[in-house]
């Protein structure tokens, strides 16, 4: 939980991402050593930030080049007690800690990496996601993910790239970039693709964070505030997307009055903001905040503008064609017109290669049959999601669908 924020503390003293995850990774050993002889502080984070610091001080003290670096960082550092029963007083203020991770952002996704590159950097930095979890997100293999995070952290430091949130053009140039790695945090949190917790909240709420620092940094971005609105929605529902024992709760079983009214009054007001100032046909990421909107202005599942949402999908699927827009396109035309014309679609996917191993393909195909009654067939589906996914909520959800099945 607090790995990306230690990263993004440590990278500003020492401006190399992969030198400040080591360092980072350094303080997490060390409190595994020290915290079971000494407890754990009564601030972990603050503990943690504060030790990678010093070691990331130590590191610039002992190499020469980075001597003016040391003098402009390090002063307050330097006068700060060492020992950590006093370590906490070197916690930052909330405000300094999101800049620390913006920046982080804007770094790792600097032009002179590949946009694969990017993404795949991003989410091991900030969303904290191993290798096998990015892999699932992007959906490419797990050795292609690894070394695209090495040479993405090699390429950074022999560039020498700042360590900056940047301004005008080159600003602009990475935004597409940040928009949709800050939006894959965001999917990592709300649905994770492994363990065994369905939701990690942690990540969204960092997303979210960052969401709203960007759109009050670019405040003239229709899809900056798109992308704020779609975060602030979708957060809105988490409460009631998981059950009292932590199995996840679909959307149609969902207590709406869990749902947060301010969250959903932020998401409506950043959606109006981003309609404001658009220039031209809208982005996707203002189209699936429009979704979203759909669904926080129904009273209940059986009231959602099921058409509207296909209408919506279909233009976003013109706008920015990927599977998994038709897939969710298919969802929304089996709500609006019946299951029959949706299972077209997405039989029209299950030759899609990026959708090979997506549990969710034979999910909403197996929901799909078991309306139409083809009960064997949906139970295949089902049995064959199962085998897929790596979240161990959603597994027991898909195996309980196994059983609607019957024998």
């Amino acid at each position: 939980m607090e790995a990306p924020r230690v990263i993004a503390g440590v990278a500003r003293i020492v401006r190399d991402v992969g030198i400040a995850e080591e360092l980072a990774q350094d303080a997490l050993v060390a409190a595994l050593e020290q915290w079971p002889r000494s407890g754990v502080p009564d601030n972990p984070g603050a503990w943690l930030m504060a030790t990678a610091k010093h070691r990331a001080v130590d590191l610039v003290r002992r190499r020469e080049l980075y001597a003016r670096k040391l003098a402009e960082v390090g002063r307050d550092l330097e006068a700060a007690p060492p020992h950590v029963d006093e370590i906490p007083d070197l916690v930052e203020d909330p405000d300094a800690i999101d800049d620390d991770l913006l920046r982080l952002v804007f770094t790792a996704c600097h032009p002179v990496l590949s946009a694969e590159a990017r993404v795949a950097l991003t989410l091991r930095l900030l969303g904290g996601l191993t290798t096998a979890e990015i892999a699932r997100a992007v959906l490419a293999p797990e050795p292609t993910v690894a070394q695209r995070v090495v040479r993405a952290k090699r390429t950074l430091a022999a560039r020498n790239v700042p360590f900056e949130v940047p301004y005008g053009p080159d600003r602009e140039a990475r935004l597409g970039s940040v928009l949709d790695v800050i939006y894959l945090i965001f999917n990592e949190g709300y649905a994770a693709t492994a363990g065994d917790d369905h939701v990690r909240p942690g990540l969204c709420e960092d997303a979210l964070r960052l969401a709203r620092q960007l759109a009050s940094l670019m405040p003239k971005e229709a899809e900056v505030h798109g992308l704020a609105a779609l975060l602030e929605l979708q957060a809105s529902r988490t409460a009631a997307r998981v059950g009292a024992d932590g199995e996840p709760v679909l959307l149609k079983d969902q207590n709406r009055g869990r749902w947060n009214r301010l969250l959903i009054r932020r998401g409506f007001a950043a959606l109006a903001r981003a309609e404001e100032v658009a220039r031209g046909p809208r982005g996707p990421y203002v189209l699936q905040a429009a979704i979203a909107a759909c669904h926080a202005h129904a009273r209940s599942y059986d009231d959602t503008d099921w058409s509207r949402i296909a209408a919506l999908y279909a233009l976003l699927a013109a706008r920015s064609p990927s599977p998994v827009v038709e897939l969710n396109r298919a969802v929304a035309v089996s709500m609006a017109d019946g299951p029959e014309p949706a299972l077209a679609l997405v039989d029209a996917l299950t030759a899609e290669p990026a959708l090979r191993a997506y549990h969710l393909l034979p999910s909403v195909r197996g929901d799909l049959l078991f309306r139409l009654g083809r009960l064997s067939e949906a139970r295949a589906e089902f049995e064959r999601a199962a085998a897929l996914t790596r979240n161990e909520r959603e597994r027991g959800l898909l195996l309980g669908r196994v059983g609607e099945c019957g024998g």
